[in-house]
Protein backbone atom coordinates (compact mmCIF):
# COMPACT_ATOMS: atom_id res chain seq x y z
CA UNK A 1 0.00 0.00 0.00
CA UNK A 2 1.31 3.12 -0.84
CA UNK A 3 2.69 6.01 1.65
CA UNK A 4 0.60 9.16 1.31
CA UNK A 5 2.68 12.17 2.17
CA UNK A 6 0.98 15.50 2.81
CA UNK A 7 3.34 18.78 2.56
CA UNK A 8 1.74 21.45 4.15
CA UNK A 9 2.40 25.22 5.57
CA UNK A 10 0.11 27.53 7.51
CA UNK A 11 1.27 30.81 5.23
CA UNK A 12 1.93 31.24 1.46
CA UNK A 13 5.28 31.98 0.15
CA UNK A 14 7.61 28.87 2.62
CA UNK A 15 8.50 27.70 -1.02
CA UNK A 16 6.29 24.32 -0.31
CA UNK A 17 5.56 23.46 -3.89
CA UNK A 18 9.02 23.66 -4.69
CA UNK A 19 10.34 21.80 -1.54
CA UNK A 20 7.48 19.01 -2.64
CA UNK A 21 8.76 18.81 -6.19
CA UNK A 22 12.07 17.64 -4.96
CA UNK A 23 10.98 15.40 -2.70
CA UNK A 24 8.97 13.47 -4.72
CA UNK A 25 11.61 13.84 -7.84
CA UNK A 26 13.87 12.41 -5.22
CA UNK A 27 12.72 9.28 -4.26
CA UNK A 28 11.02 8.41 -7.69
CA UNK A 29 14.74 8.95 -8.63
CA UNK A 30 15.47 6.08 -6.32
CA UNK A 31 13.50 3.40 -8.13
CA UNK A 32 9.77 4.11 -6.84
CA UNK A 33 6.43 5.12 -8.41
CA UNK A 34 5.27 8.06 -7.37
CA UNK A 35 2.76 10.44 -7.87
CA UNK A 36 1.96 14.04 -7.18
CA UNK A 37 -1.47 15.67 -6.81
CA UNK A 38 -1.14 19.69 -6.52
CA UNK A 39 -4.92 20.35 -3.99
CA UNK A 40 -3.49 24.05 -4.14
CA UNK A 41 -6.19 25.11 -6.11
CA UNK A 42 -6.16 28.39 -5.93
CA UNK A 43 -3.10 29.24 -6.35
CA UNK A 44 -1.72 26.48 -8.52
CA UNK A 45 2.03 26.08 -9.90
CA UNK A 46 4.17 23.03 -9.48
CA UNK A 47 3.39 22.17 -12.57
CA UNK A 48 5.87 25.03 -13.37
CA UNK A 49 9.33 23.03 -12.02
CA UNK A 50 8.29 19.85 -13.94
CA UNK A 51 7.64 21.50 -17.17
CA UNK A 52 4.36 21.08 -17.90
CA UNK A 53 3.25 23.41 -20.71
CA UNK A 54 -0.90 24.59 -20.45
CA UNK A 55 -0.38 23.43 -24.14
CA UNK A 56 -0.47 20.11 -22.77
CA UNK A 57 -3.02 19.81 -20.45
CA UNK A 58 -6.09 18.18 -21.19
CA UNK A 59 -7.75 17.68 -17.88
CA UNK A 60 -6.70 18.72 -14.57
CA UNK A 61 -7.74 17.89 -10.75
CA UNK A 62 -10.04 21.00 -11.10
CA UNK A 63 -12.46 18.56 -14.52
CA UNK A 64 -12.27 15.50 -12.22
CA UNK A 65 -13.54 17.37 -9.11
CA UNK A 66 -16.55 18.71 -11.00
CA UNK A 67 -16.95 15.44 -12.62
CA UNK A 68 -16.03 16.26 -16.05
CA UNK A 69 -13.70 13.30 -15.92
CA UNK A 70 -12.25 10.48 -13.97
CA UNK A 71 -8.82 10.96 -11.94
CA UNK A 72 -6.75 9.03 -14.62
CA UNK A 73 -7.18 11.46 -17.12
CA UNK A 74 -5.84 14.21 -15.34
CA UNK A 75 -2.45 12.04 -14.43
CA UNK A 76 0.37 13.40 -16.76
CA UNK A 77 3.29 11.05 -16.73
CA UNK A 78 6.50 13.70 -15.67
CA UNK A 79 9.57 11.01 -15.86
CA UNK A 80 11.30 12.57 -17.81
CA UNK A 81 12.74 14.45 -15.61
CA UNK A 82 14.18 11.87 -13.72
CA UNK A 83 16.78 11.77 -16.53
CA UNK A 84 18.13 14.89 -16.11
CA UNK A 85 21.44 15.50 -14.35
CA UNK A 86 23.69 12.15 -12.59
CA UNK A 87 22.35 9.01 -12.32
CA UNK A 88 22.57 7.71 -9.05
CA UNK A 89 20.26 4.67 -9.40
CA UNK A 90 20.32 1.88 -12.31
CA UNK A 91 17.06 1.38 -11.20
CA UNK A 92 14.55 4.86 -12.04
CA UNK A 93 11.23 4.80 -10.45
CA UNK A 94 8.32 7.14 -12.45
CA UNK A 95 6.84 10.19 -11.58
CA UNK A 96 3.35 11.05 -12.04
CA UNK A 97 1.61 14.70 -11.34
CA UNK A 98 -2.30 15.35 -11.12
CA UNK A 99 -1.61 19.85 -12.12
CA UNK A 100 -4.84 21.39 -11.25
CA UNK A 101 -6.22 24.82 -13.70
CA UNK A 102 -3.96 27.56 -13.63
CA UNK A 103 -7.26 29.21 -15.92
CA UNK A 104 -8.61 32.45 -14.40
CA UNK A 105 -11.92 31.06 -14.76
CA UNK A 106 -11.50 28.01 -13.42
CA UNK A 107 -10.12 29.04 -10.07
CA UNK A 108 -12.62 31.96 -9.76
CA UNK A 109 -15.56 28.95 -10.13
CA UNK A 110 -13.82 26.97 -7.14
CA UNK A 111 -13.61 30.58 -4.93
CA UNK A 112 -17.29 30.84 -5.86
CA UNK A 113 -18.75 28.02 -5.68
CA UNK A 114 -16.35 25.58 -4.17
CA UNK A 115 -16.18 21.59 -4.32
CA UNK A 116 -17.08 18.42 -2.43
CA UNK A 117 -13.37 17.48 -1.12
CA UNK A 118 -14.49 14.10 0.43
CA UNK A 119 -13.92 13.47 -3.50
CA UNK A 120 -10.50 13.96 -3.45
CA UNK A 121 -10.18 10.83 -0.84
CA UNK A 122 -12.13 8.84 -3.42
CA UNK A 123 -9.58 9.89 -6.27
CA UNK A 124 -6.30 9.01 -4.20
CA UNK A 125 -7.34 5.52 -3.82
CA UNK A 126 -8.31 5.52 -7.88
CA UNK A 127 -4.44 6.66 -8.43
CA UNK A 128 -3.03 4.58 -6.13
CA UNK A 129 -4.07 2.05 -7.62
CA UNK A 130 -4.10 2.82 -11.63
CA UNK A 131 -1.09 4.14 -11.04
CA UNK A 132 0.33 0.91 -8.86
CA UNK A 133 1.89 4.02 -6.40
CA UNK A 134 4.55 3.06 -3.82
CA UNK A 135 4.08 7.15 -2.85
CA UNK A 136 1.64 9.77 -3.25
CA UNK A 137 2.52 13.28 -2.38
CA UNK A 138 -0.23 15.38 -1.92
CA UNK A 139 0.77 19.63 -2.30
CA UNK A 140 -1.69 21.14 0.37
CA UNK A 141 -3.48 24.97 0.57
CA UNK A 142 -1.75 26.72 2.88
CA UNK A 143 -3.85 27.19 5.76
CA UNK A 144 -6.70 25.44 7.82
CA UNK A 145 -9.84 24.53 5.86
CA UNK A 146 -11.87 21.98 4.71
CA UNK A 147 -9.62 20.43 1.99
CA UNK A 148 -6.71 20.42 4.33
CA UNK A 149 -7.86 18.66 7.23
CA UNK A 150 -9.17 15.79 4.85
CA UNK A 151 -6.02 15.55 3.21
CA UNK A 152 -3.93 15.73 7.01
CA UNK A 153 -6.67 12.60 8.21
CA UNK A 154 -5.50 10.61 5.56
CA UNK A 155 -1.46 10.85 5.71
CA UNK A 156 0.77 8.72 6.75
CA UNK A 157 3.22 11.56 6.96
CA UNK A 158 2.55 15.37 7.55
CA UNK A 159 5.27 17.09 6.34
CA UNK A 160 4.93 20.87 7.95
CA UNK A 161 7.39 23.74 5.99
CA UNK A 162 8.01 27.00 7.65
CA UNK A 163 10.75 30.04 7.48
CA UNK A 164 12.68 31.49 10.50
CA UNK A 165 9.90 33.79 10.86
CA UNK A 166 7.23 34.44 13.88
CA UNK A 167 4.38 34.48 11.85
CA UNK A 168 5.71 31.04 10.50
CA UNK A 169 6.16 30.06 14.21
CA UNK A 170 2.82 31.17 15.50
CA UNK A 171 1.00 29.63 12.75
CA UNK A 172 2.90 26.52 13.01
CA UNK A 173 2.15 25.73 16.11
CA UNK A 174 -1.67 25.74 15.43
CA UNK A 175 -0.82 23.21 12.74
CA UNK A 176 0.62 20.91 14.91
CA UNK A 177 -2.28 21.18 17.38
CA UNK A 178 -4.16 20.18 14.80
CA UNK A 179 -2.00 17.46 13.61
CA UNK A 180 -1.82 16.04 16.95
CA UNK A 181 -5.45 15.94 17.30
CA UNK A 182 -5.82 13.79 13.81
CA UNK A 183 -3.58 11.78 15.01
CA UNK A 184 -1.33 11.89 12.50
CA UNK A 185 1.57 8.77 12.78
CA UNK A 186 4.08 10.94 11.34
CA UNK A 187 4.85 14.43 11.83
CA UNK A 188 8.14 16.47 10.55
CA UNK A 189 8.68 19.72 9.99
CA UNK A 190 11.47 21.28 7.17
CA UNK A 191 13.13 25.15 7.97
CA UNK A 192 13.20 26.47 4.58
CA UNK A 193 14.40 29.97 3.51
CA UNK A 194 16.79 29.98 6.15
CA UNK A 195 20.29 32.66 6.27
CA UNK A 196 23.47 30.73 5.98
CA UNK A 197 24.78 32.58 8.23
CA UNK A 198 21.92 31.01 11.20
CA UNK A 199 23.42 28.61 13.46
CA UNK A 200 21.57 25.79 12.35
CA UNK A 201 21.69 23.19 14.68
CA UNK A 202 20.80 25.81 17.55
CA UNK A 203 18.02 26.56 15.34
CA UNK A 204 16.76 23.09 15.18
CA UNK A 205 17.05 22.43 18.79
CA UNK A 206 15.19 25.68 19.15
CA UNK A 207 11.96 24.63 16.88
CA UNK A 208 11.96 21.13 18.39
CA UNK A 209 12.11 22.19 21.68
CA UNK A 210 9.44 24.52 21.08
CA UNK A 211 7.07 22.14 18.86
CA UNK A 212 8.26 18.65 20.53
CA UNK A 213 8.61 17.68 16.54
CA UNK A 214 11.37 16.66 15.09
CA UNK A 215 13.10 18.75 12.09
CA UNK A 216 13.87 16.69 9.51
CA UNK A 217 15.86 19.33 8.03
CA UNK A 218 16.58 23.35 7.55
CA UNK A 219 17.03 24.23 3.86
CA UNK A 220 19.32 27.54 3.26
CA UNK A 221 18.30 30.18 1.14
CA UNK A 222 20.94 30.55 -1.71
CA UNK A 223 21.55 32.57 -4.97
CA UNK A 224 21.27 29.16 -7.09
CA UNK A 225 17.56 28.78 -6.15
CA UNK A 226 16.50 32.25 -7.12
CA UNK A 227 18.68 31.79 -10.83
CA UNK A 228 16.51 28.98 -11.27
CA UNK A 229 13.49 30.52 -10.95
CA UNK A 230 11.22 27.58 -10.00
CA UNK A 231 12.42 26.64 -14.37
CA UNK A 232 13.73 23.07 -13.17
CA UNK A 233 13.85 20.10 -10.60
CA UNK A 234 16.77 22.24 -7.91
CA UNK A 235 18.36 18.88 -6.76
CA UNK A 236 19.05 17.70 -10.19
CA UNK A 237 19.98 20.30 -11.11
CA UNK A 238 22.67 21.39 -8.41
CA UNK A 239 23.26 17.62 -7.13
CA UNK A 240 25.78 18.21 -5.07
CA UNK A 241 24.96 21.16 -3.39
CA UNK A 242 23.92 21.62 0.65
CA UNK A 243 20.22 22.66 -0.03
CA UNK A 244 19.74 19.22 -2.36
CA UNK A 245 21.62 17.22 0.69
CA UNK A 246 19.05 18.37 2.79
CA UNK A 247 16.39 17.30 0.36
CA UNK A 248 17.91 13.65 0.36
CA UNK A 249 18.22 14.03 3.97
CA UNK A 250 14.52 14.75 4.44
CA UNK A 251 13.66 12.17 1.89
CA UNK A 252 15.32 9.44 3.85
CA UNK A 253 13.10 10.25 6.93
CA UNK A 254 9.87 10.25 5.23
CA UNK A 255 10.94 6.96 3.82
CA UNK A 256 11.90 5.65 7.23
CA UNK A 257 9.71 2.95 8.87
CA UNK A 258 7.28 2.48 5.76
CA UNK A 259 4.25 1.46 7.41
CA UNK A 260 2.08 -2.04 6.21
CA UNK A 261 -0.92 -0.36 5.54
CA UNK A 262 -1.88 3.68 4.59
CA UNK A 263 -4.17 5.81 6.38
CA UNK A 264 -6.19 6.04 3.63
CA UNK A 265 -7.21 2.52 3.37
CA UNK A 266 -7.97 2.49 6.96
CA UNK A 267 -10.62 5.40 6.38
CA UNK A 268 -12.24 3.91 3.89
CA UNK A 269 -13.26 0.45 5.70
Amino acid sequence: MAKIVSIHSFRGGTGKSNVTANLATWIAKSGYRVGIVDTDIQSPGIHVPFKLDETQVKYTLNDYLWGRCSIDAAVYDVSAVLSTGRSWFGNRGKLYLIPSSIKTGEISRILREGYDARSLNDGFRALIQKLQLDYLFIDTHPGINEETLLSVIISDVLVVILRPDKQDYQGTAVTIDVARKLEVPKMLLVVNKALPSLNFEALRQQIQTSYQAPVAGILPVCEEMFQLASSDIFCLRHPDHAWSKEIHAIAAQVQANQSSGSRLAYQSR
